[in-house]
């Protein structure tokens, strides 16, 4: 495969994931774009729940919702708005069908790919690896403003120290879940490491970050349902190491340069853990979350202190 022009290339439309955690993870496939074509302006193709996350992207142009939940009226409308710019290269993360509907000077998808790993992002870069001769996965990305970041510390500023535990017990799924009385019982564990806790989650996980927060032996701060998306990034930017599910939120701090440690239940770690390299996780043998013994995640969580 012939190398992409640099110079002539000033249009991009990347199709991304829908989920938090997916879309986050193809944040390097973005960045490497962006330093290989430093004066292209990127049109991004995301559902709703993850569009925030892209929001403040400094070479983003425009953010192109695809919503699921209308068939194929819904694509079709995607598609007559896609068609309506020719661009310069597209790159199509999400399917392979949809880019040739589209006008472009060139495209890159899933089909013919070769990956270097088994991560997901390992596969997602595999689809621009050989076209752009591409070898370093940048890290992932997440951009905040000055103000998310002024909210982090204003809800912080109540805790002593700065080594901060996040505690994220919630997940889409409820299999995902391990219990709240594991995370209290690990928190309190930990009470040696840190200085307080955080609790993090959505409107739907407040009851679990209640009982969590209820018993907590240190200084905490409960942020269940009170933050968005990018406000919760800035709060994980301030911890020192976060533990959670198999969720966004983890994959959110690894995006944060945050060390972190996952409890898997059901699910594939080594496809789907958080892309970072002070990144670890714990699973039980016969994938349920009532299998993962609370004393295993204390131990991942010392060696991952240990490795700062």
């Amino acid at each position: 495969m012939t190398a992409i022009s640099t110079e002539s290339t000033r249009t991009i439309l990347l199709i991304t994931l829908s989920n938090i955690g997916d879309a986050l993870m193809t944040t390097p496939v973005m960045e490497a774009l962006h330093h290989h074509f430093p004066q292209a302006v990127m049109d991004i193709v995301t559902d709703a729940r993850a569009s925030a996350l892209f929001e403040h992207c400094p070479y983003r142009g425009e953010i192109i919702l695809k919503h699921k939940q209308r068939g194929w009226r819904g694509t079709l409308a995607l598609v007559e708005r896609l068609r309506a710019i020719r661009y310069d290269l597209v790159v199509d993360l999400r399917t392979d069908g949809l880019t040739l509907l589209l006008r472009t000077r060139r495209r890159l998808t899933r089909r013919g790919s070769r990956a270097t790993g088994l991560h997901a992002v390992e596969r997602h870069f595999g689809v621009i690896r050989q076209g752009l001769q591409l070898k370093e996965i940048p890290p992932q990305r997440i951009w905040l403003t000055a103000a998310q970041r002024t909210f982090a510390r204003q809800q912080l500023a109540d805790l002593p120290g700065r080594h901060w535990l996040a505690l994220g017990p919630g997940a889409r799924w409820a299999a995902k879940c391990w219990s709240p009385e594991n995370y209290l019982d690990l928190a309190n564990q930990l009470t040696d490491c840190f200085d307080g806790v955080i609790v993090l989650g959505s409107k739907d996980d407040r009851p679990a970050c209640r009982r969590i927060s209820a018993g907590l032996a240190r200084p905490h701060r409960n942020l269940a349902g009170k933050t968005d998306l990018l406000q919760a990034a800035a709060v994980l930017e301030q911890a020192r190491l976060f533990i959670g599910n198999d969720s966004g939120l983890g994959h959110i701090a690894a995006a944060c340069d945050t060390p972190s440690v996952t409890v898997f239940g059901p699910g594939d770690p080594e496809r789907y853990h958080p892309w970072h390299p002070q990144a670890r996780w714990v699973q039980s043998e016969d994938n349920s979350m009532d299998g993962v013994i609370v004393s295993r995640v204390v131990e991942q969580v010392r060696a991952a202190l240990q490795a700062e």
